[in-house]
């Protein structure tokens, strides 16, 4: 293997979790060739979930969540150019043009740009007030930000709005958080574990408004007060804003090139695009989920590094590696959900523990009785078992899932 691509370039453009690690894969499978990893942030490569959690409680810094030293990048032969932003792809010359002026030839091409946060129409009017949680400059703003007493209002109860809810209680803010569905976590969690996460959060002092719209954000008096006005007439007032409300696709460098793009760059099982030659991974790219029957985009460390392999080992002609089963986590005050798979087409729910001990998981079985995915709450057995077993595709016991006295280790074997 050694030796291989010796005289081929790849260029990642994107240097977060996926583009990073494409970069580190090819590496391990003895790419020999030239690696051009271009990052439009000034910082090297970095882990994003601490920023919601550790980070803002200053427990994180950027030694502990640097992805690799920075001495990594040249060791490993990788050409690191951080704080460039590439601005077009030449398909037919096979070559990419950065701000700088400075244009990249390349053999293969890998698309890593991942997803920004999604803008709602008021929210220019926050001002310097108004803050999202996507990059390390977001999480530095919003930490120097939440102060002891300071009002924190924030928009949406997904996995965002809940982190940096409890982190932002954690610092000694008090917290009122909206969101337009009727429970938190409405797009990505089970009805039983949503209400789990919304009692934890309110018994920590955490405030909710559910069903509600933002129609106008004004920031006015001294010292300034954001003022919130909701599609029912009610109003909030906050020191500062958090918005956290879906993150948006950036395929516009994709599409531009002619890419065939739908919410996300649409690749096939090996992360190609309609471009035999171009690759996207991560945030940006819409996949085909194999155990669901379906396309997608999924917005997980997971889905990155499976994605890089995915496309390193294409590049470097090695075998595919087994497709994964999606899997997700989130950490919020001492719990820690662990989600795997997707719950499309299910028709049985099964729960497993005592929500009320705060170590429970959710089943969610398809109607021919295999499990579609499993929600943990602080039970990682459970949610090893249940990755296998969605793997497996294997048909279940409802009731030996239930039966807490089974050992779920041996209902996976």
């Amino acid at each position: 293997m050694a030796g291989r691509g010796v005289n081929e370039r790849v260029v990642i453009i994107g240097a977060g979790h996926a583009g990073t690690s494409a970069a580190i894969q090819l590496r391990s499978l003895g790419f020999a060739g030239t690696i051009d990893l271009v990052g439009e942030e000034p910082h090297i490569p970095y882990h994003r979930p601490p920023l919601s959690k550790a980070w803002l409680l200053g427990k994180a810094g950027d030694e502990t969540i640097a992805l690799k030293p920075a001495s990594f990048y040249a060791e490993q032969a990788i050409s690191l150019q951080v704080g460039c932003r590439v601005d077009g792809i030449d398909r037919v010359a096979q070559w990419v043009s950065l701000n700088n002026g400075q244009q990249i030839p390349y053999d293969w091409l890998i698309v890593a740009t991942g997803s920004r946060a999604r803008r709602l129409p008021w929210a220019l009017a926050g001002g310097s007030h108004l803050y999202e949680l996507r990059t390390r400059s977001d999480a530095e703003a919003l930490r120097q930000a939440l102060q002891p007493g300071k009002r924190v209002l924030i928009v949406g109860a997904g996995y965002i709005g809940l982190e940096g809810a409890a982190s932002a209680r954690a610092r000694g803010a008090s917290v009122v958080v909206i969101e337009r569905e009727n429970r938190v976590l409405a797009r990505v969690a089970s009805e039983a574990v949503s209400a789990f996460f919304q009692r934890y959060h309110a018994d920590r002092g955490v405030r909710f408004r559910f069903n509600e719209s933002i129609t106008q954000l004004l920031v006015r008096g001294s010292p300034p007060t954001c003022e919130v006005s909701f599609d029912r007439g009610i109003q909030e007032q906050a020191d500062l804003v958090l918005v956290g409300v879906g993150a948006v696709p950036n395929q516009e460098l994709g599409a531009a090139c002619g890419l065939h793009c739908d919410d996300g760059i649409i690749v096939d099982q090996q992360t190609r695009t309609s471009d035999a030659r171009i690759f996207a991974i991560g945030d940006c790219s819409r996949r085909p989920l194999q155990l669901y029957e379906r396309t997608g985009r999924l917005e997980s460390v997971a889905n990155a590094l499976e994605q890089a392999r995915l496309a390193a080992h294409t590049i470097c002609d090695a075998p595919a590696p087994v497709h994964e089963v999606p899997w997700f986590w989130s950490d919020q005050y001492d719990l820690k959900l662990q989600i795997a798979g997707l719950s499309f087409d299910v028709g049985l729910h099964v729960t497993r523990g005592d929500p009320s001990s705060a170590r429970f998981a959710v089943f969610h079985l398809n109607g021919a009785g295999r499990l579609q995915a499993v929600e943990a709450v602080n039970a990682a057995p459970e949610f090893l078992a249940g990755r296998k077993l969605i793997a497996s595709r294997r048909v279940l016991d409802p009731h030996a899932l239930a039966d807490a006295s089974t050992s779920i280790k041996e209902i996976a074997a």
